[in-house]
């Protein structure tokens, strides 16, 4: 059953008490693709936009099977000891053939889920490239307009797509795992060179030894990387989700980094950059949405992807005469 939306003043409102359930239902607003939709998802984040940018901002990347979301829950119950309110957006992986996803992060992270000061939020990637969804953004606004202080996006994790996370938040963190192959080979040097850290995780047991020489491995490699950062170095540490060894040095690092970007004037062009480039994805994004729903293009395009299948002409061809179409309509400046 669909639950009626709620008007914009009781959205915002509850958005900015703190409300949880409120904020459930604002970020299902904003991942809506109904065109009825998208005003009023518009007009919510345009009045809590002032609320917002106060948090840190921290994506976590890593393959599968790295121990994700048992370190997470690890870390983000030792940040609630802190003091802090944390928000985690969980991106599950959409099915190509169905579309469907899990959606099980809840129940992987039971005792943060429980926790009133945390908030999980896992949404579908559908099919979005980045291993983040095509709202993930503007899920994130919403929660640091709900006071959360701490906001952990956990990615797809299914390789090189995963850098556009990079893109929208200040301290990138990958998980690695020791002894899984040739430690280097372990991720794509596009993914290395926009670590900020590099964590071995599961460095626990008789793992620790393993952990600890797959660390000196990657703050070896990680010394030939070109520095994102004046004044910051990326570097390796090992951690355990399942103990929460490691896991307060590591959170010293994120704060010491968003010290050292502060200090240099780097954090406030990050986030204008990271403003500029959501203006820019927006823009493809609704783009393509107009495209697909030109009714010149609707009309033509069932021949035109017939003719490329049956090899009659080129995609490059094919593209161009959907795009004429498309842009009859514009007029003239």
């Amino acid at each position: 059953m669909t639950l009626p939306r709620l008007p914009p003043t009781q959205l915002v409102d509850g958005v900015l008490a703190g409300d949880r359930t409120v904020l459930a239902r604002a970020i299902t607003l904003v991942e809506s693709t109904r065109p009825e939709d998208q005003p009023l998802a518009k007009d919510v984040l345009a009045k809590v936009l002032e609320h917002t940018g106060q948090a840190r901002r921290v994506g976590i990347t890593g393959v599968p099977g790295v121990g994700k979301s048992t370190f997470i829950e690890a870390l983000g119950m030792q940040l609630l000891g802190a003091g802090h309110r944390v928000a985690v957006l969980a991106v599950d992986p959409s099915s190509s053939i169905s579309g469907g996803s899990i959606l099980g992060d809840k129940t992987r992270m039971t005792r943060l889920a429980a926790d009133p000061r945390a908030f999980i939020r896992p949404s579908p990637s559908a099919a979005s490239l980045g291993g983040v969804t095509r709202r993930t953004r503007e899920s994130m606004l919403l929660c640091e307009a709900a006071g959360y202080d701490v906001v952990l996006i956990e990615t797809v994790g299914v390789g090189q797509s995963e850098t556009a996370v990079a893109g929208m938040v200040d301290f990138f963190l990958v998980l690695q795992l020791a002894g899984a192959g040739d430690q280097l080979q372990g991720i794509k040097r596009g993914l290395m060179e926009l670590a900020d850290v590099v964590a071995i995780n599961k460095a626990d047991g008789g793992n620790v030894d393993r952990a600890e020489r797959a660390r000196q491995d990657f703050e070896s490699a990680l010394h030939f990387l070109r520095p994102r950062y004046s004044g910051w170095n990326a570097r390796a540490v090992a951690v355990s989700g399942l103990t929460g060894d490691g896991l307060p040095e590591l959170w010293q690092l994120v704060e010491s980094h968003a010290a050292t970007l502060a200090g240099s004037g780097e954090l406030q062009a990050l986030r204008r950059e990271q403003a500029r480039k959501w203006m820019w994805d927006l823009v493809e994004d609704r783009l393509m949405g107009a495209l697909r729903e030109h009714p010149a293009v609707q009309t033509r395009l069932p021949d035109v992807e017939r003719r490329v299948l049956d090899g009659e002409i080129t995609a490059a061809a094919a593209a161009d005469q959907l795009l004429m179409l498309f842009n009859e309509d514009i007029p003239d400046s």
